[in-house]
C-alpha cells in the first residue's frame, strides 16, 4: 500500500472521468478540423493524407527494400513476399552518427545512401533492380505516394536543409550521386503507416496502426470523401485512403492545459522543440522517463521517498545534474517488479545512487511513480485510438501497435485496453494486435503494392 504523501504528489498524473472525456471530445475536435481543408490550418493534429489507398491483399511477391529512419538508428531490410501472407526480412542495423544528427542534411542522406550501397553488395544484389519503401518517421506533407516535404525534425534531429525539402528526392539524390546500385525509391511512408499496413497484411480487418515509441502517432483508413486535402484525381478509383494524424501535436494550441503538470512543463521548457509535439511529450518514450526524473526530485526534495536514507542529499545532487538519468526502459522494469523482493527496483537504484538494499516500502513508492506516469500515457493513447475506431464504419476493427514502450512495458497493453472498453461506443468490436517490424515489412508493402499499381 502507498502512502497518503506520494498519492497526493502523484495526484495531476491521475485523470478524472470528467478530463478523459473533455480529453476525447477535444481530440475528436481537432480530427474533423485536421481533415477539412477550411480549418486545417488552425488544426495541431494535421491529418495527411498518405497517397496510400490500396491495402495489402497478403498475395504480394517479389523482392524489396525498405529503408526505415526514425531515431538515432536505421535499418535497411531485404523483404522478400512469397503470397499466401508470408515473407522473410533480413534487415541490418546502421548507427546515425550524432554529428549527422544536427550536420547538414545532404550529409544524413549521404550516409544513409553509403549504407544503402554496402547492404545491397552484401546480399550480392548490385545488378538487381530494387524497388525501396521509405519509412520516414518525421512529420511530414505528402505530396504524392514517394513525395514528402518534412514539415519539422523532432526527436533530437535537427539538420539544417532539409525542412521543407522534399525527403524522397533528397534520397533517390544521394543514390544517384554514388551510382553504385540501381535503387528506385517508389513509397515514402511514416511508422504507423508501415504498422498499419503490416498489421493489414497479417489481418485484413486492420485499420488503425500505432506507434509508442521514442515518438507517439497514430494513422487510420478514412473515407476519401472525408479527406478534403486529397486531390480529386485520387477520389475517382478508390475509396479510401490512409491519413497520417501527427497526432504528436495534439494539444500545440492549448487544448491539453487542463491536464498539464509542472512536469510536462519543465520537459517542454528543456526541449529543442519547444511548446510542440505536446501530447507525445506526455505519452513517448523519449521523455516518459525525465518526467519519473522529475517527480523523483521533487519526492526525495520534499522527504516523501528514501526518508530513511543518510545519502539522501547526494541522490538530489545526482538527479539534479544528470537529465535524462532514469531511462524509460527503467519504468518498464520497475512495473514488472513483484512485491516484496523488487529485484528490478533494487537494481535499478542502486546502479544510479548506489544505494545497497533500497527498502520494500521506496520500491513501492517508485513503482506507484511510474505507474501513475505510465497510465496516463496509456490513457492518452486509448483516447486517441477510441476517436479514431469511433470514426470508422467498419463494425469490427483492429489496431497495430508498435513501438518500444507498447512492445516492452508489461502493462501498457492493458491500461490501454481497460480505457478503449470505456471509450469506445457500443456495438463495435475491437483488437490489438502487435505489429511484427511494421516500418520495415510495411514499408516493403507500400513498395509493392505502389509497384504492382504502376
Amino acid at each position: 500500500m502507498v502512502d497518503v504523501e506520494i498519492r497526493e504528489l502523484m495526484q495531476p498524473f491521475v485523470l478524472s472521468d470528467y478530463q478523459v472525456q473533455e480529453v476525447y471530445s477535444r481530440f475528436c475536435l481537432e480530427i474533423a478540423k485536421g481533415l477539412r481543408r477550411t480549418t486545417h490550418e488552425q488544426a495541431s493534429t494535421k491529418c495527411f493524407p498518405t497517397y496510400v489507398q490500396d491495402l495489402p491483399t497478403g498475395d504480394e511477391m517479389g523482392k524489396y527494400l525498405a529503408l526505415d529512419l526514425g531515431g538515432t538508428n536505421f535499418r535497411v531490410l531485404l523483404v522478400t513476399l512469397k503470397g499466401h501472407h508470408e515473407a522473410t526480412v533480413e534487415s541490418q542495423i546502421y548507427a546515425v552518427p550524432k554529428d549527422l544528427m544536427v550536420g547538414p542534411g545532404v550529409e544524413l542522406f549521404d550516409h544513409i545512401a553509403e549504407c544503402l550501397a554496402k547492404f545491397v553488395a552484401k546480399h550480392d544484389m548490385h545488378n538487381a533492380y530494387l524497388p525501396l519503401g521509405f519509412t520516414f518517421s518525421f512529420p511530414c506533407i505528402q505530396m504524392g505516394l514517394r513525395e514528402a516535404k518534412l514539415t519539422r525534425w523532432t526527436k533530437g534531429f535537427n539538420c539544417p536543409g532539409v525542412e521543407g525539402e522534399d525527403v524522397g528526392l533528397m534520397l533517390h539524390d544521394a543514390i544517384q550521386r554514388r551510382g553504385d546500385a540501381e535503387i528506385a525509391v517508389v513509397a515514402l511512408l511514416n511508422d504507423t503507416t508501415g504498422t498499419l499496413m503490416s498489421c493489414a497484411h497479417r489481418n485484413p480487418d486492420c485499420r488503425v496502426g500505432v506507434i509508442v515509441g521514442t515518438g507517439c502517432n497514430a494513422c487510420y483508413v478514412e473515407h476519401v470523401d472525408n479527406v478534403d486535402l486529397l486531390d480529386t484525381e485520387f477520389k475517382r478509383i478508390q475509396k479510401q485512403v490512409i491519413v497520417n494524424v501527427e497526432w504528436g501535436a495534439f494539444g500545440d494550441h492549448g487544448q491539453l492545459e487542463f491536464v498539464r503538470t509542472d512536469y510536462d512543463r519543465e520537459v517542454d521548457r528543456k526541449s529543442i522543440n519547444r511548446s510542440e509535439q505536446l501530447f507525445e511529450k506526455m505519452t513517448s518514450g523519449m521523455y516518459l522517463g525525465e518526467l519519473v526524473r522529475l517527480v523523483l526530485l521533487r519526492a526525495l526534495e520534499r522527504n516523501k521517498i528514501f526518508k530513511l536514507n543518510t545519502k539522501r542529499a547526494a541522490f538530489v545532487a545526482v538527479l539534479q545534474k544528470n537529465v535524462d538519468i532514469f531511462e524509460t526502459k527503467y519504468i518498464s522494469e520497475v512495473e514488472a517488479d513483484s512485491f516484496p523482493e523488487f529485484p528490478n527496483t533494487r537494481r535499478i537504484v542502486k546502479q544510479l545512487f548506489g544505494v545497497e538494499k533500497a527498502t520494500v516500502e521506496d520500491c513501492q513508492k517508485l513503482k506507484y511513480i511510474c505507474e501513475c506516469v505510465t497510465k496516463r500515457a496509456a490513457t492518452f493513447v486509448a483516447i486517441g485510438i477510441s476517436g479514431l475506431i469511433n470514426k470508422i464504419i467498419d463494425r469490427r476493427v483492429v489496431v497495430g501497435i508498435d513501438g518500444s514502450v507498447y512492445r516492452y512495458h508489461p502493462k501498457f497493453d492493458g491500461y490501454i485496453r481497460e480505457m478503449m472498453q470505456k471509450l469506445v461506443k457500443p456495438g463495435k468490436e475491437f483488437d490489438i494486435m502487435l505489429s511484427e517490424d511494421g516500418s520495415g515489412r510495411g514499408a516493403a508493402l507500400v513498395a509493392a503494392v505502389a509497384s504492382k499499381t504502376k
